[in-house]
C-alpha cells in the first residue's frame, strides 16, 4: 500500500509537469493564461500561439502521462509490504496521480489543464484498445460540431463505453473503475464548457468543423 501511494505521488509530481508552462518558458515567456481561454492545454496553444507551439505542448503532456502509468510501476520498491497492490492496479493508481497533477497543479494555485492529452498517453500506455475509440470520438465530434469541449467529454464517455461494454474486463475491474474515474473527471473539468454550450456561449473551432466548411462551399 506504501509503494502504491509513493508511486501515485510521484505520478502527481510528473503532472505537474505543465507542457504550455515549459514551451512558454523556452519560447521566452510566454505564459497561456494570459493568452485566449487561459488554459495551458495544447488547444489554447493551437488558437494563440500556433502549431509548433501546440505539437510541443501536446507532446509533453501525453509523454508524461505514458512516463508515469508505464514507467513508474516497474519502479523496484526496497521493502516487503505484506500485501502489495498488483501492478495493475499500480498503473491505473499512477494514471490517476498524473491526471490530476495535470488537472490540479500544487505550483500553480491547482489551476491547470483540463487533461485529456495526458488522459490520453495513459490510455496508450494502459488501455491501447480503448484509444481508438477515445481518439475517433474526439476527431468526429470535433469535426461535426468545431467544439473541443464536446468532442473531449464525448472521447472519455465513448472510452468508457468500450471497457464496459466491449472490453473482456468490464466495468467492474480496475480498468473500468480507472475508465470511469477518469470520464467523471474529464466531465467535471468540463463543465463549464457544457454549459456554454448549451446557452450558445461556448467558442468553436471553426477550422476543424471540416463538414460544416465542406457543405458551405
Amino acid at each position: 500500500m506504501i509503494e502504491a501511494i509513493v508511486k501515485f505521488l510521484l505520478a502527481y509530481l510528473i503532472g505537474t509537469i505543465m507542457g504550455g508552462q515549459v514551451v512558454g518558458a523556452l519560447r521566452g515567456g510566454v505564459d497561456l493564461r494570459q493568452h485566449g481561454s487561459g488554459n495551458v492545454g495544447a488547444t489554447n496553444a493551437l488558437r494563440t500561439q500556433g502549431k509548433g507551439f501546440a505539437l510541443a505542448v501536446l507532446l509533453i503532456d501525453v509523454g508524461k502521462g505514458i512516463a508515469a502509468s508505464l514507467l513508474l510501476p516497474l519502479l523496484a520498491w526496497p521493502w516487503t509490504e505484506a500485501q502489495p497492490w498488483p501492478q495493475d492496479w499500480q498503473a491505473y493508481a499512477c494514471g490517476v496521480g498524473v491526471a490530476l497533477g495535470h488537472c490540479y497543479p500544487v505550483w500553480y494555485r491547482f489551476q491547470g489543464g483540463k487533461g485529456v492529452a495526458t488522459l490520453a498517453g495513459v490510455f496508450g500506455a494502459l488501455l491501447p484498445a480503448a484509444l481508438p475509440w477515445l481518439l475517433g470520438g474526439f476527431i468526429v465530434v470535433t469535426i461535426l460540431s468545431g467544439y473541443v469541449a464536446l468532442a473531449s467529454v464525448s472521447a472519455a464517455v465513448l472510452a468508457l463505453f468500450y471497457i464496459a461494454c466491449i472490453d473482456a474486463r468490464g466495468a467492474l475491474s480496475a480498468a473500468g473503475a480507472f475508465t470511469a474515474a477518469m470520464t467523471l473527471l474529464v466531465v467535471w473539468k468540463h463543465r463549464e464548457n457544457l454549459l456554454r454550450i448549451a446557452r450558445g456561449q461556448e467558442h468553436r473551432f471553426e477550422k476543424a468543423r471540416l463538414l460544416h466548411r465542406w457543405l458551405s462551399r
